[in-house]
Order: C-alpha cells, then sequence, then structure tokens
C-alpha cells in the first residue's frame, strides 16, 4: 500500500506508552476484573455482566484513542484506517476469512487433544441459557461491538504506529502479540488469536483501510456466536 498512508501522524512514545497501560493494566484490573465481579455480584449471570464490561470496554478503549492519539493532535478517525476501500480487496477479505476459519478449527481441535484451555465465562452462560435475547446480546457483542473497538485500537493505532518506527514485520508481530496477551486467560483460543492479530494486521497494511478486518473479525467471531448456539 501507500507509503503516505502510514506517514507520521505527530505520535511519540507518550501515546503508546499511555494506550498500553489502558489495554494492559487499567482495562482488565479495573473493568475485566472489579466491574466484571461487581456486575456479577448484581446481575448473577456472566452473559449479562460480560456484555456490559465489554461494552464499558469498548468505550473506554474508543475515547482513550480519541482523546490520547487523535485529539491532542487534531487528528481525524480516517489517519487510523476508518476509510473505504478499493473494491477488488473484497475477494482477498473472502480468502483470509476462509483461512482464519480453517486454521482456527485446526488449532482448537489440537487444543482440545490436549486439554488445553479453559472456556469463556460469556460462552458457558450464553450455552446454559439459550433464547433469542441471549443470542441477539451475545452475537451484536462479539460480532459488531467488538470487532469495531478492537480494531480501532490493535490495528488503526498500535499496529500503524509500530509501523511507522520499526517497520511491517514487527508492527505485525508486536500489535498481534499485545492482542492476544489481552485474551487470558482463554488460552485455548490464545493461537487463534495470534493468527488472526496478523491477518488484521495484513488487511490492513494491503487495503489502507481497518473495515477489511472489522469485516473478517466480525464474520468470524458471528459464525462461533452460531455454532455456539447450534452446539
Amino acid at each position: 500500500m501507500k507509503e503516505d498512508n502510514f506517514s507520521s501522524m505527530g505520535w511519540t512514545y507518550k501515546e503508546l506508552s499511555l494506550l498500553l497501560l489502558l489495554a494492559l493494566v487499567i482495562v482488565p484490573v479495573g473493568i475485566e476484573f472489579l466491574l466484571y465481579d461487581f456486575l456479577q455480584q448484581i446481575l448473577q449471570d456472566s452473559l449479562y455482566s460480560g456484555t456490559i464490561t465489554g461494552f464499558v470496554m469498548a468505550i473506554v478503549f474508543t475515547l482513550g484513542v480519541y482523546f490520547i492519539a487523535l485529539r491532542s493532535h487534531r487528528l481525524s478517525w480516517n489517519v487510523l484506517g476508518l476509510r473505504f476501500f478499493s473494491n477488488t480487496y473484497w475477494k482477498w477479505i473472502i480468502v483470509w476469512t476462509v483461512v482464519l476459519i480453517a486454521a482456527s478449527l485446526l488449532i482448537l481441535t489440537l487444543m482440545e487433544l490436549f486439554q488445553i484451555g479453559v472456556e469463556n465465562r460469556k460462552t458457558e452462560s450464553l450455552k446454559a441459557n439459550m433464547t433469542w435475547l441471549t443470542f441477539s446480546i451475545g452475537f451484536i457483542s462479539a460480532a459488531i461491538i467488538s470487532p469495531i473497538y478492537e480494531e480501532i485500537f490493535y490495528r488503526g493505532f498500535l499496529y500503524k504506529w509500530v509501523r511507522m518506527k520499526w517497520g511491517v514485520s514487527t508492527g505485525v508481530l508486536f500489535s498481534s502479540l499485545i492482542f492476544t496477551i489481552v485474551h487470558i486467560p482463554t488460552y485455548n483460543t490464545l493461537p487463534v488469536n495470534f493468527i488472526s492479530g496478523m491477518i488484521f494486521a495484513w488487511t490492513y497494511e494491503k487495503s489502507g483501510s481497518i473495515l477489511p478486518g472489522i469485516i473478517i473479525h466480525g464474520t468470524f467471531n458471528g459464525i462461533a456466536i452460531i455454532l455456539t448456539a447450534l452446539a
């Protein structure tokens, strides 16, 4: 893709440090642990507690990127890759979606054979109380909300920042590693998270937009929710 899509935004290590602090400390401790436990005590339901927690995370991540990386430098969302992409790239969206699904099935099969990992709390709750309401909540959360804010943060900002400093390969690996770490403790999906992170970063690199990553991400998560409902 054109180099000017990854030209300097005036970002320094300050923006990277603050947003990594947000992703690796503030959100895990303040939201995923404390807020989730508080909601769980009130609601007594992992799906509802997890969904509300995820919605709050989406707001915090999005506002964090806006105030730290964009507003302070008078930049628009466009610099994070929130832009249209060429119609010719749709074929690659289909290809990478199929590749991700196939790789995930292989990895999860191997993980199950070796009995590695734990179930997602929201997934367990969804299986235990499957209704159209709970399915809709799980689907919207996984297939719409999560892909949008995660692609804005991990690819739109994080991949772009590292890519500008150290190049494509480092950007892909580093952003995918952080994307994987934040999904602990669902250890059985961590290899899938890493591979998906690389695919999403690569689609951003080649298309100049994070929208292909959002589409693949949302499709993949949506299929996972549907399969959970049918299981």
